[in-house]
């Protein structure tokens, strides 16, 4: 990612340097609930675009066994990354970090991962974004290693609500390379690419999605 994805498409608070995101807010009780569910709650994870870090942060301090790579090519979401993690004490085991998702050239000096995540990125960003975050996952996963996304999806071609298309519409007339990307028509193809295959899928609050990709065989 790269200055063509915007830091935020909401107003945010801050308090001794850690962002506040009021979206993050909403969702971190149900996504919270998905990682224990699906047990991804151990292990190395590189989550891309970590805005705020205020899930990270709350993941990590309930689950001593994961070790969080947070990254954002947002200075000021790095450090309020930095912030919640210091905050709850977890610096040894949350750091944050300056990786472009179509840069992999120093992602692997920090893998490889049992967990890829990303949460409401995909959106907000070019398609390419997209694909590349399969391709990391493809390289960087370890053979048991999975890949999650969190946020907004249609299912082929459909909208699961009003205000999702509206979502849409709105997002595409700010800048044509964004919207909400279609699970079968757009993250499929590219899965099948990385020899992933989708093994969850949940819909959450707010009409999103979790979803998580393993390895396929």
């Amino acid at each position: 990612m790269s200055s063509d994805r915007p830091i935020a498409l909401e107003d945010r608070n801050m308090e001794n340097g850690r962002l506040f995101s009021p979206s993050a807010a909403r969702n971190l009780s149900a996504i919270m609930s998905a990682f224990a569910d699906f047990g991804l709650t151990r292990g190395r994870v590189l989550e891309v675009g970590s805005g705020t870090g205020e899930h990270a942060a709350h993941l990590v301090k309930a689950h001593p066994e994961l070790q969080w790579v947070a990254s954002d090519p947002d200075h000021g979401s790095r450090a309020s990354c930095a912030a919640w993690a210091d905050r709850f004490q977890i610096a040894d085991r949350m750091s944050a970090h300056h990786i472009d998702a179509r840069e992999t050239g120093d992602i692997g000096q920090h893998g490889p991962f049992d967990l890829i995540y990303s949460s409401n990125v995909i959106h907000i960003s070019p398609i390419e974004v997209m694909k590349s975050v399969f391709a990391l996952a493809g390289e960087h996963l370890q053979p048991t290693g999975q890949l999650a996304f969190y946020g907004p999806f249609s299912r082929n071609g459909e909208h699961n609500s009003d205000g999702n298309a509206n979502f849409d519409v709105s997002l595409k007339s700010r800048n044509p390379e964004w919207g909400v990307r279609d699970i079968e028509h757009h993250l499929m193809p590219e899965a099948e690419k990385s020899r992933l295959v989708l093994s969850e899928l949940r819909d959450m609050p707010a009409n999103n999605y979790f979803l998580v990709f393993k390895r396929a065989g």
